[in-house]
């Protein structure tokens, strides 16, 4: 299988898992309804990005990091940037989503939920800079900032959002804990499969790299999806059941 038709099947995948999500969560309440429309959108912003990189307008091709010491314009490798576009839109929205099951019902730390998104998006904006560099020591400085940002956002979902959630009844705090422990373990995959890519040191092909890519977003976006929006139904059934209806108050935090 190569790359192209990897690509244009995940665009397929990502659509119909996004439509899919959007037409089975609820909206019974606000905070339902912004769950669900969370989850549902992100698969479809991604297959956009997966459109845009089957049809060849999502990527360039940049020389490869011999080529560059050779002083050569060839031969060429494939720069997939419209992932990183996706990535900039998509891992925010999912962290919002998680930092709104950690609060469902305390008050909301929404500095802890902003720290979060900022540092998803510094890491983001580094990896694209990692991606795009043509001489070895920027590629890999830009990686080890990366990644820096990338510890950021494991503090965020650990310490000040892992304090507020001890906080939430049993079944809220039991998905906080499962929801984050998934993303953060399949994120985790992405430094790893980029650092050997072709855009990094070249181990893996460029299919197989794709391949690996477009599986974990689909468990990230799709699978995990579909997983948080039936968990956030349940805890909605419970809520009404006992007559909560309204969302937590605000509340600053350090």
């Amino acid at each position: 299988m190569n790359a192209n038709t990897i690509l244009w099947a995940t665009t397929v995948i990502m659509l119909v898992g996004g439509v899919a999500i959007l037409f089975t969560g609820k909206r019974r309440t606000p905070h339902e309804a912004l769950q669900t429309v969370l989850h549902g959108i992100v698969p479809i912003i991604a297959a956009c990005a997966y459109l845009a990189m089957a049809t060849g307008q999502g990527l360039v091709l940049l020389p490869t990091n011999e080529a560059v010491a050779a002083g050569s314009a060839t031969p060429t490798r494939i720069f997939y940037y419209a992932r990183y576009v996706d990535w900039t839109f998509t891992t925010p929205l999912l962290l919002l989503s998680l930092g709104l099951t950690a609060m469902r019902h305390v008050p909301k730390r929404y500095g802890a939920i902003v720290g979060a998104v900022l540092a998803d998006v510094m890491m983001i904006v580094t990896a694209f800079a990692f991606g795009a560099s043509e001489q070895g020591w920027t590629k890999w400085t830009w990686f080890v900032v990366s990644c820096v940002a990338f510890l950021g956002v494991y503090y965020a979902i650990f310490v000040p959002q892992m304090e507020a959630n001890a906080a939430e009844r049993d079944d809220v705090r039991s998905t906080y804990r499962r929801n984050a422990m998934i993303l953060s373990v399949i994120w985790l995959i992405y430094p790893v499969i980029l650092a050997v890519a072709p855009d990094g040191l070249g181990i893996v092909g460029d299919a197989t790299s794709v391949l690996v890519i477009a599986v974990i977003d689909v468990i990230a976006k799709v699978v995990y999806g579909f997983m948080a929006t039936v968990s956030d139904t349940k805890a909605t059934d419970r809520d009404l059941s006992e007559g909560i209806t309204k969302v937590a108050p605000t509340r600053l935090a350090k």
